[in-house]
């Protein structure tokens, strides 16, 4: 085995306490906060020893023995995260429960923020959600997007690319957030994680934003690296040892596909470019993990008023009857193609076949 090494010489981003102080006082620049200047100046020192001491997961327990090293003390926030995904598991397996669908608006566009006006992404949702509603023995989950523009303290938090040190760095859920020592709190992801988990058919609906998907559906994106080949054991590399973790990839990892099987509609819109490229990447993205396109009418890249004007657009679509149809049809399509798979219909004809490269 060639010998392991962990290359290093990126610059420092340690701050000074002055330059922490700076940034720490920037949080409260409204006058609101005037009368508690005391009060903030005195949550300086606690706040500059949790960053200086990296104190980046201050609660801890003890793994336990289902880990490899029972004694590793864990993050309670971690702990949490995988306790959600392990109950979505359960809920998703279980032939009793409900088929489950989850859409995802990937617009940033809202009329509760900047934009003034709700997105073409967002009634299409609505669309499709009627549908699903519709359909006995069916429950609709809508991932909006739209909230990390609008929505106080929603946020994604960029992936490290844990993955390209070694594969089992990379923790299933991500475990480099909540990072309280940086202030890297509230990670969505952390909620976002359960509710793929437990669909059965997932719904990407979303705009071309030059040329590629939009900033919060890409940080999602790269957030879900985790799901295919995330490795869900943490005490196994020592939490984010990548010496270790590169021993363990290098002795055979078998990339764990977590999402794998689930069902997946795609429907990309546009004004003048993009759409078919962006809907070909995230195709390929979701069969990449390992879920299944339900059927090809399940799949969409469309243009609303091309090359018009962006003050009419909602106007073009209102006009587009046959685009609201094909949105209504690849909600069809997801429902029976989810019908069938639980059933045991929806035949694979790659079932059983070993991939050679699962990486």
């Amino acid at each position: 085995m060639t010998k392991i090494k962990v290359r290093k010489g990126m610059p420092s981003v340690a701050l000074s306490k002055a330059e922490f102080t700076e940034r720490f006082k920037a949080r409260f620049f409204d006058p609101a906060y005037a009368d508690k200047a005391r009060n903030i100046e005195a949550l300086i020192e606690p706040a500059w020893r949790s960053y200086h001491d990296y104190h980046k997961s201050p609660i801890t327990r003890k793994a336990g023995k289902e880990f490899a090293d029972p004694s590793y003390e864990l993050s309670v926030d971690w702990l949490q995260a995988r306790d959600s995904i392990k109950a979505a598991e359960r809920e998703q397996r279980d032939p009793a429960s409900l088929s489950r669908i989850l859409i995802i608006n990937g617009s940033m566009r809202s009329d509760q923020s900047c934009p003034g006006e709700m997105s073409k992404s967002w009634r299409l949702v609505s669309l499709a959600r009627k549908i699903i509603e519709a359909k006995r023995g069916f429950a609709v989950d809508v991932l909006d997007l739209s909230l990390l523009a609008s929505e106080y303290g929603r946020v994604i938090y960029p992936c490290k690319a844990c993955v390209s040190t070694a594969m089992p760095l990379c923790h299933w859920p991500c475990s480099c957030y909540p990072n309280h020592a940086i202030g890297q709190v509230n990670d969505w992801m952390n909620e976002i994680y359960p509710m793929w988990v437990r669909a059965h058919g997932i719904m990407i609906v979303t705009p071309v934003n030059w040329y590629q998907a939009p900033a919060g559906l890409k940080a999602m994106i790269d957030r879900l690296v985790c799901a295919d080949g995330g490795n869900p054991d943490p005490t196994s590399t020592h939490g984010k040892d990548p010496h270790a973790a590169k021993l363990l990839e290098r002795k055979g990892w078998p990339y764990p596909r977590h999402l794998a099987g689930r069902l997946f509609s795609v429907i990309v819109h546009g004004d003048a470019s993009g759409t078919e490229n962006l809907r070909r990447i995230l195709t390929d993205w979701l069969t990449d993990m390992g879920l299944m396109p339900a059927a090809p009418k399940a799949l969409l890249d469309r243009y609303i008023g091309y090359y018009k004007d962006y003050a009419t657009s909602h106007d073009d679509l209102d006009a587009d009857r046959d685009f609201q149809e094909e949105v209504r049809n690849a909600a069809r399509a997801l429902i029976a193609a989810v019908v069938l798979q639980r059933k045991g219909e929806f035949k694979r004809a790659d079932a059983g076949i070993t991939d050679p490269r699962p990486k």
